[in-house]
């Protein structure tokens, strides 16, 4: 029969020691090593996520050189493993090295077996956590909607909506308030499509002035104007076989909405000063904040482009309404932006978590990012508390809904709350829910959360 016990691996040369250990953590299924060599052996042999080390090895058991250099060994084999260096009770200076070197913790000898295995369960929940985390990081990486990360139902039938648009040329217009994601959900589209291989070309339509927006689109031919010195493309040129995405579209000055137009149904450009017309094949994607057909309404916006644009329309939901997904974006974000200013290891206090799941977020992803990299620079720990997030109180208004809805409501918010507060880990979250795995199992189920 398979032993379900948690592996631990126990360096340890004593062999009457040993007896005990093995007797006293037999919660564990505990392997030993009696040296640096077997201690290696068994790390690539089993692969252990906790090892407790004895500094004192042989061939000089009196000293702590051996347990240094098996200690620098383990990380080096296997850097992820939770090292549990064991000392004398007063060997306090050799403790504290072994710390600097890369252990976990340490503990002094002689030792109590339940409090030496309380250090232990906590390692092996650590490391559990980081290698879901490592998992969860490398399936992302390798989906082609990688800079999108949801749990809500809400976002993942978006999700489903952009992989089923990708494979068609159909233009596609992606409407959402500012911040939530429209150009990841641009580049998925053209990722999985027949022309990732091609160039994936953006233009914010309101950052640029009008009078340069044409030649940026269209392209001009040398002495077109004061300064055109050489024949330059458009963005829509150098977009050929791949995709323009047209960011802020609501914006696109009266101007140039006429010639856009054009292009769509001929599929022809002609640069500013030039006569040649050039045909381009490029799919077009467009993302906006604004309410086109109120656009239409006050002559803003040509109706007869609008329905070019909009074969297919895509809405994204803001982060307020995207349940649990607050928490979820909060635990990526702070790991990578930890990494890069060199803080690595900072996590979000409880009081954190609740302050960004009440803040409505209404700069959505992108004022979430830019509230958590503040918080990060100027933290002083590395847990980072709600008072380093600087966030207003949350007014927002309560529904009331019929019994029914309103328990069932509570409970799919519950769970997606605890999830995303464990960071997907199903064990945690049903410990915080204070029901059991299983259960948790059929409330994602019934939910369809899984």
């Amino acid at each position: 029969m398979a032993d379900n016990r948690p592996l631990l691996l126990m360096v340890e040369d004593d062999l009457g020691l040993q007896r005990q250990m093995r007797w006293s953590f037999d919660r564990y299924n505990v392997v030993f090593a009696q040296d640096h060599d077997s201690a290696l052996a068994q790390v690539r042999r089993h692969e252990p996520r906790v090892v407790t080390l004895d500094l004192g090895l042989p061939p000089s058991p009196d000293t702590p050189d051996e347990g240094f250099r098996t200690l620098a060994s383990i990380l080096s084999m296997a850097p992820s493993t939770k090292v549990i260096a064991l000392t004398g009770q007063a060997d306090r200076d050799n403790a504290l090295r072994s710390v600097q070197l890369g252990a976990y913790d340490f503990f002094g000898k002689p030792f109590e077996p339940e409090v030496l295995a309380l250090v232990i369960d906590r390692a092996l929940h650590l490391a559990g956590l980081e290698e879901e985390n490592r998992r969860l990081a490398q399936r992302i990486g390798e989906m082609p909607l990688s800079g999108l990360i949801t749990r809500d139902p809400g976002m993942l039938k978006v999700c489903r909506q952009i992989e089923k648009l990708a494979p068609t040329d159909a233009t596609v217009t992606l409407i959402g308030e500012s911040g939530t994601g429209k150009e990841v959900l641009a580049r998925g589209l053209h990722q999985l499509s027949g022309r990732r291989e091609r160039r994936f070309v953006a233009i914010n339509c309101a950052a640029i002035p009008e009078s340069l927006l044409e030649s940026e689109l269209f392209g001009h031919e040398r002495g077109a104007f004061t300064g055109a010195v050489r024949q330059t493309p458009g963005k829509i040129e150098v977009a050929d076989g791949g995709t323009l995405f047209l960011d802020e579209i609501g914006d696109l000055p009266p101007s140039l909405q006429a010639k856009l137009l054009r292009f769509l149904q001929e599929r022809v450009i002609e640069r500013i000063g030039g006569r040649e017309e050039i045909p381009v094949d490029v799919r077009i994607v467009c993302a906006t904040h604004r309410k086109l057909r109120e656009l239409i309404t006050t002559g803003d916006f040509r109706e007869d482009l609008y329905y070019r644009l909009t074969e297919m329309v895509v809405e994204i939901p803001p982060l307020r309404e995207r349940a649990g997904d607050a928490a979820l974006l909060a635990h990526s974000f702070i790991r990578r932006l930890a990494d890069q200013q060199g803080k690595e290891g900072m996590t979000l206090a409880d009081d954190a978590l609740k302050s960004i799941e009440s803040h409505g977020w209404p700069g959505n992803v992108r004022e979430l990012e830019n509230c958590l990299k503040r918080a990060v620079i100027l933290a002083d720990s590395q847990v980072i508390r709600a008072e380093d997030l600087g966030l207003a109180p949350d007014d927002g208004e309560h529904r009331y809904l019929n019994l029914r809805q309103v328990r069932e409501e509570a409970e799919r918010a519950a769970v997606l709350r605890a999830m995303a507060h464990s960071d997907g880990n199903i064990a945690r979250a049903a410990e915080t829910l204070g029901i059991s795995r299983p259960t948790l199992y059929d409330l994602l189920n019934r939910f369809s959360l899984r």
